[in-house]
């Protein structure tokens, strides 16, 4: 399982976002722009209805160099208000686990799925995933990063194209084309149900031995 766009939809994608690229003697396909031309296209972006709710777009943050990679769903209240992903209090857990297993902040980068918040923060769905889905892979691609989290259900199963429950999907690892991928808990659900952070602490653990062997 991979979750990867095939390459001519994906350079379809691209090219609708006015994103120039070159494409190597075996045609995967590289984003040209820099993380700043990136971004400026997301802020641009009006591929679907979200874009007449947002407040801003959310792009992402942490180091553009970052070995580990974090994928969640989809902005909140407060990160539409700031613009950053993960900064209320699902944010605020979040950063507290990555201290726990001792990962510094220069080693992770986070993003989500959507660039824009979903009204009243319901789930994200399939179109607008799709919509925003290449603007995710040319993120991927630029960062390059050796290991990638999903945080959630709703990243999960986007990500790897399945339904399977998530606690069934937990310690093992898939594929996101070349890149390893494993699946935790998204903080905000740790924040409703308090009982599954022993476990979440246990996929951090993993992962934070995985990134020391890589």
């Amino acid at each position: 399982m991979t979750g990867e766009l095939d390459i001519n939809t994906q350079h379809h994608y691209l090219k609708a976002m006015g994103i120039d690229l070159w494409v190597s003697r075996d045609a995967e396909i590289k984003p040209k722009p820099s993380w700043q031309s990136l971004e400026s296209a997301v802020a641009g972006c009006r591929r679907c209805d979200l874009c007449q709710t947002r407040q801003q777009t959310v792009f992402g943050r942490g180091h553009q160099q970052a070995p580990l990679m974090l994928i969640g769903e989809a902005p909140g209240a407060e990160e539409d208000r700031q613009g950053l992903p993960f900064v209320g209090r699902a944010g605020q857990l979040l950063d507290k686990m990555i201290a726990a297993v001792g990962l510094s902040h220069d080693r992770v980068y986070i993003a989500n799925l959507l660039k824009c918040r979903p009204p009243s923060n319901r789930d994200p769905k399939p179109e607008e995933m799709n919509e925003c889905q290449a603007y995710l892979q040319a993120q991927i691609q630029l960062l390059k990063p050796k290991l990638i989290l999903a945080l959630g259900r709703v990243s999960a199963h986007h990500l790897l194209k399945v339904d399977t429950p998530l606690s069934r999907l937990r310690g093992r690892e898939y594929r996101l084309g070349e890149r390893p991928l494993w699946v935790s808990y998204h903080p905000a659900y740790l924040l409703r149900n308090p009982a599954d952070k022993a476990r979440a602490y246990e996929d951090w653990l993993k992962i934070a031995d995985l990134l020391k062997s890589l």
